[in-house]
């Protein structure tokens, strides 16, 4: 999908799991100032109204990336090549997929631990594969992380150490990708609080007593891409709530 700008000079980023809550509203929060590329697992006809009213404000093209695809490495690098056969550069590339799954000790086993390290960590891996080597020069990949890298939650310990694991990707990528591509984490508190948890308990375990907003991430975000000497670094957003 897209709106046929074709004069449309933005720069282009991509959003993996740019469909659903939080990567939704980064898109749309976004969108005034970036061309998008989203990917969701799953079918994104039913999101056609959403995408009609995105495409009044950029130039959008929708993948539809899983998870759970055996074909997932060849249908990603299928269409970055696509993207890149259109004249779609990329210049940041932002990782929010990824599910928040309590596994409490004593219920581990081995179906639930794969399932867990598959969407936060296994396929993350593989999106950072597949579309670092299509940033352009001076582009930045973004991997969204938990405060749980620095303070695991004990309900949910493979899901901590599933975002440890994507934490020290960060500086590892640095390396590698230097000095074309820049890498940058950011280790998030409470941004946009599920539905079913209690948002004023969330945001009195913080220091500025508020929880974060997806504007909040989307500055951050900003600040990364547009910081050409910012590489390897995991940046903290949770309103001081590792000091609480």
């Amino acid at each position: 999908m897209g709106n046929g700008n074709e004069g449309n000079r933005k720069p282009w980023w991509i959003l993996v799991g740019g469909r659903r809550r939080l990567g939704r509203a980064l898109a749309e929060t976004l969108a005034p100032e970036h061309n998008l590329v989203l990917t969701s697992s799953l079918s994104w006809k039913t999101e056609a109204p959403w995408i009609t009213e995105l495409s009044k404000q950029t130039q959008v093209r929708c993948l539809r990336w899983g998870a759970e695809n055996p074909d997932m490495v060849p249908t990603m690098m299928a269409d970055l090549a696509a993207l890149g056969a259109a004249g779609i550069s990329l210049n940041c590339a932002v990782l929010v997929s990824g599910t928040f799954p309590e596994n409490p000790l004593g219920q581990w086993a081995p179906d639930n631990l794969d399932a867990t390290w598959r969407l936060n960590l296994t396929f993350p891996l593989l999106v950072a594969q597949a579309v670092a080597p299509r940033l352009a020069d001076g582009g930045c990949l973004q991997l969204l992380l938990d405060i749980a890298i620095h303070r695991p939650f004990l309900k949910r310990l493979p899901y901590s150490v599933a975002k440890a694991g994507l934490a020290a990707l960060v500086p590892g990528l640095a390396r590698m990708l230097a000095p074309r591509v820049r890498v940058v984490g950011h280790a998030l508190g409470t941004v946009l609080p599920d539905p079913e948890s209690d948002p004023v308990w969330l945001a009195s375990r913080t220091l500025l007593q508020r929880n974060g907003t997806p504007e909040d991430l989307a500055r951050a975000l900003r600040f990364a891409a547009d910081s050409p000497y910012l590489t390897g670094e995991i940046l903290t957003l949770d309103g001081g709530t590792l000091l609480v």
